[in-house]
């Protein structure tokens, strides 16, 4: 009897262990999203959004299976100047009373590199569904390098740098604005 359960206990630690899913939300402190665009052709026009947040799940064994979820807080808008913002905030553009958030959700992940992959999904503005690659880079994965001196980055903690363009076409604009080009970086830890 010894000898199976010893056969068994050996045969259960060679199996592979479970994936496990993780998952992970942004830190505020430490999460931009900014986006530019083409100001008829004249100029380079560049804003960001303060308020964003999201969840990731991953299985770090195998990132191409991970989900990506992120809201907006569209009424946060900033590009430096009060009235050019309240203008991007009202019905010729964004429409933030009838529509305060900003939504991208995940459909694919496609590697593309060591640490890099394609992320493709959706982002909704005023309630209609763009399709959306973003390019992301992983910069950081493991401890935080401030946690020996923070109690609050203790834990496992993921960063991203990602990039993509948004085709307004079809977002009912008042003026014709092209494409949006969205940059964003975040720190993450896990739940």
């Amino acid at each position: 009897m010894r000898l199976i359960t010893t056969t068994l206990l050996m045969s259960a630690l060679a199996l592979p262990a479970l994936a496990e899913t993780r998952t992970y939300a942004t830190d505020q402190g430490h999460t931009e999203v900014r986006f530019g665009w083409d100001h008829a052709g004249v100029s380079r026009q560049h804003g960001e959004f303060d308020r964003a947040e999201g969840k990731l799940s991953i299985d770090l064994d195998d990132p191409a299976s991970a989900s990506l979820e992120v809201t907006i807080d569209a009424t946060s808008l900033s590009t430096g100047f009060g009235p050019l913002d309240d203008h991007v905030k009202n019905a010729d553009f964004l429409e933030v009373e009838a529509h305060p958030t900003i939504r991208f959700t995940s459909s694919s992940v496609t590697l593309t590199g060591d640490t890099t992959a394609d992320v493709t999904g959706d982002v909704v503005v005023r309630g209609v569904a763009v399709p959306t690659t973003l390019k992301v880079d992983l910069t950081h994965q493991g401890a935080h390098p401030l946690a020996q001196f923070i109690d609050y980055y203790k834990g496992d903690w993921l960063a991203f740098r990602a990039t993509g363009e948004i085709d307004t076409s079809s977002l009912g604009f008042a003026l014709p604005v092209g494409t949006l080009v969205v940059d964003i970086s975040s720190e993450l830890k896990a739940e």
